[in-house]
């Protein structure tokens, strides 16, 4: 199948992604949209694992003010040069993610940031709601289990669905931005205020 300029321009639209990409993603797909942005997705976590080890020394932190001042966010996403730091869609990735936190409320970053005695907590409710079931023991522990990755990705920032497009979540965003831009990033801590409300940090 053809790949048009109009194909590539699509795609590109769609995923941010660099032309010679989109282009290399639709002949891999045979022109199929839906597959190629699937496969820039993967494209972009395989990048960030790969990249995952490089230092981030550079960075911004952006803020993001809603609701009439009542709700406001501050995020530090980092980076390996000043001059990525500097670059409008690395600011305007932080500016999206401010604007996610402010709107989801997460707790933490990753689940590796989840207290220990936490993820306890919530396993052994996980586990007695199981158990009301009358299911096998090997059943209850899978109900549990599920049970509990649904909690993680309910609290932890990368887990999320992205507010903007909850068909990605934040870290294949990220992935994304990484492919796009070339180098390692990691989004390291936020602080979320609201007034008379919750808010969450780390």
């Amino acid at each position: 199948m053809e790949i048009t300029a109009a194909m590539v321009k699509e795609l590109r639209e769609r995923t941010g992604a660099g032309m010679m990409d989109c282009k290399a993603a639709l002949k891999e797909t045979d022109g199929d949209l839906d597959q190629a942005v699937d496969v820039l997705r993967t494209k972009g976590l395989a990048d960030l694992a790969k990249k995952a080890g490089r230092a981030t020394n550079e960075g911004t932190v952006s803020s993001y003010i809603h609701a009439g001042g009542r709700i406001g966010v501050l995020v530090e996403v980092d980076c390996e040069t000043g001059f990525v730091a500097r670059n409008e869609d690395f600011q305007g990735f932080a500016k999206d993610v401010a604007m996610h936190i402010a709107a989801s409320n997460p707790a933490c970053v990753s689940r590796d940031e989840v207290p220990e005695d936490v993820v306890e907590h919530e396993t052994s409710i996980y586990m007695a709601q199981a158990a009301e079931t009358g299911k096998p023991e090997n059943i209850q522990a899978k109900i549990a289990e599920g049970r509990l990755e649904k909690y993680y990705k309910e609290i932890c920032l990368l887990e999320q669905p992205f507010v903007k497009n909850p068909d990605i979540t934040v870290e294949e965003l990220l992935g994304e931005m990484v492919s796009k831009l070339g180098e390692n990033m990691s989004i390291a801590r936020f602080a979320r205020f609201e007034i008379a409300g919750g808010g969450a940090s780390c």
